[in-house]
């Protein structure tokens, strides 16, 4: 799924892309879904990496800076949260803030390092700066890849 607005702020317009990414762990069977935020337009595989973490940096530390009080749960968050395996309050016991360059660092390391992979319409981008065209119907995947331990050395 993707979706694009346009909003006007104090006369400068900006593009919100809102897009769905599949997160997926080699040798498992379920497939996380995510919605993601942009703000800027997407020209290559860098600048996918870097809205994705971002948008999660920013979704991270927001939950951090609320006040939260605990809170019940209703019978349908309980079974929202049952599906995925695990019923919780919510409580957050970090309040540290995530460092968004550095996050974004790691994870272009990890990239590199081959620590996952990614997808779009079931096609490996290969490189950082190989360009991608989104649209609504592109279908985008990280895959995390799993490595065996062994004795090997």
């Amino acid at each position: 799924m993707y979706k694009l607005s346009y909003i006007a702020i104090n006369n400068t317009d900006y593009i919100l892309q809102e897009f769905l990414i599949n997160l997926k762990r080699l040798g498992k069977r379920k497939i996380y879904t995510e919605t993601i935020v942009v703000e800027h337009q997407i020209n290559d595989l860098k600048d996918l990496i870097i809205a994705c973490v971002s948008s999660k940096v920013r979704q991270y530390n927001s939950k951090r800076e609320k006040n939260q009080l605990l809170s019940f749960l209703t019978p349908s968050q309980i079974q929202e949260q049952s599906e995925t395996g695990k019923i919780s309050f919510g409580d957050i016991a970090n309040f540290k803030l995530a460092d968004e360059t550095e996050s974004i660092e790691t994870a272009l390391q990890a990239y590199a390092d081959g620590m996952f992979l990614v997808f779009l319409d079931d096609e490996e981008v290969s490189t950082l700066d190989t360009k991608i065209a989104l649209s609504k119907d592109t279908n985008i995947t990280f895959l995390r890849m799993t490595f065996l331990t062994g004795t090997y050395w």
